[in-house]
């Protein structure tokens, strides 16, 4: 799969990365916030001097309100400008106005939440983001292009420096572009509560399905646990007696072990079977013992750092589970790994998940190696799976869910 945002690009392997348009889009996306900002940051200049003078003749407020409404233009742009490094599109959160007219647009725009956090945004980007930007361009390229100018030759030290800048320049201007583009799909993506009756219903009839499939794992559980697993004892216990009547060294006895073997086996197997449907550390302890208790017991190392700052909801954290213990279960029976890491942070209400081997490469999810179904799962939170496996390896999956803590 191709990476989908700025910051996956970078989880390419060097020469992918670098042959790839993200460098220039990147580059795309800070040179046009440079433009944005600072035309931003003299209008609003303009805009609440005006206001600040106009406010002592009582009209002042007139050109105050139109720097709030003048933000959601910059919101506009900015949902724009933002698929230039992150390929999902943002939705535009803004209701329709009860009536026609102006007043009715104006009355709308100012009650409405999302106005207000594209007006923050647009003056954090007028009074610092354009800045950065300017700095970040300033230092790939025009610390390199003065180094190169001086004929000096007792500067030579600092015109290598120059090409060292250069040459990491594209890791540079794209890690800053990741990074601005995250914040500003933190501001300006839609909320819940903005999403219109249709999205609502969808999402209520996601949860609806996933609390389904919960219920019906647990039904299973229960079922195997107090039907299949009963039998099972139950046939022991009738092998057990049947020895009894047997001679040891009789034929029959010899099948009769064969039989308490399989019978051994697989009541081992529907163990694992039950405890994999519904394990008990995980409900008791939360998601990080349920997977280093499953990491310890997995056939390869696996290193596990995962760390979370509280329990997880249920349905979010019975998900993550079964995605880890799918990934890992992929990475032994496909991957030829002797090695996987699972690595779990949780920042400004984004889980971030990534879980790495050191196998042979080559992983396709769209060829049913089970991850469509998880896939599908964490859409359902919002999130997205993303898998970056060149051939000769490493591969890795990341997963991003919007979570929240109480």
């Amino acid at each position: 799969m191709s990476p989908t945002t700025a910051w996956q690009a970078l989880a390419q392997r060097p020469l992918s990365f670098l042959t790839s348009s993200w460098p220039w889009r990147s580059l795309a996306y800070l040179s046009g916030g440079v433009v944005v900002g600072a035309a931003a940051a003299l209008f609003f200049t303009l805009g609440l001097a005006a206001g600040i003078v106009l406010l002592v003749v009582l009209i002042g407020i007139a050109p105050l309100a139109g720097l709030v409404l003048a933000s959601t233009v910059v919101g506009r742009v900015e949902r724009r400008r933002l698929r230039l490094v992150d390929l999902d599109a943002l939705p535009d959160p803004h209701c329709a106005p009860d009536s026609p007219g102006p007043r009715a647009w104006v009355t709308t725009r100012l009650k409405e939440q999302v106005t207000w956090r594209e007006l923050t945004f647009t003056l954090l980007s007028a009074a610092s983001l354009w800045w950065l930007d300017l700095l970040v361009l300033e230092f790939s390229f025009g610390l390199p292009a003065l180094t190169f100018a001086s004929t000096d030759g007792t500067t030579w030290p600092w015109t290598v420096f120059g090409a060292i800048v250069l040459l990491a320049s594209p890791y540079t201007v794209t890690s800053w572009a990741g990074a601005r583009g995250a914040l500003a799909r933190t501001f300006l993506a839609p909320r819940d509560r903005e999403l219109g009756e249709e999205l609502r219903e969808v999402r209520a009839s996601q949860s609806r399905l996933l609390d389904s499939f919960d219920a019906e794992r647990a039904r299973i559980e229960r079922d195997l646990h107090d039907g299949a697993q009963q039998r099972l004892v139950s046939i022991g216990m009738t092998l057990g007696l049947i020895r009894l009547e047997i001679p040891n060294n009789s034929p029959e006895a010899g099948l009769l072990a064969q039989a308490e073997t399989q019978l051994a086996a697989t009541h081992r197997e529907l163990r694992a079977l039950i405890r994999g449907l519904n394990p008990p550390v995980l409900a008791d302890h939360g998601l990080v013992a349920a997977v280093e208790d499953y990491a310890g017991r997995f056939p390869i190392p696996v290193h596990v750092d995962l760390r979370l700052p509280d329990r997880l909801s249920r349905q979010l954290e019975t998900t993550m589970y079964y995605l880890i213990n799918e990934a890992l279960t992929n990475i032994a029976r496909h991957s030829g790994a002797t090695s996987a890491q699972v690595y779990g942070r949780y920042h400004a209400d984004l889980l971030v998940l990534n879980i790495l081997d050191n196998g042979r490469g080559g992983a396709d999810p769209d060829r049913g190696t089970g991850m469509t179904g998880l896939a599908d799962r964490i859409a359902a939170f919002d999130g997205r799976i993303q898998v970056t496996s060149p051939v000769g390896g490493p591969t890795l999956l990341q997963v991003e869910v919007p979570c929240h803590f109480a």
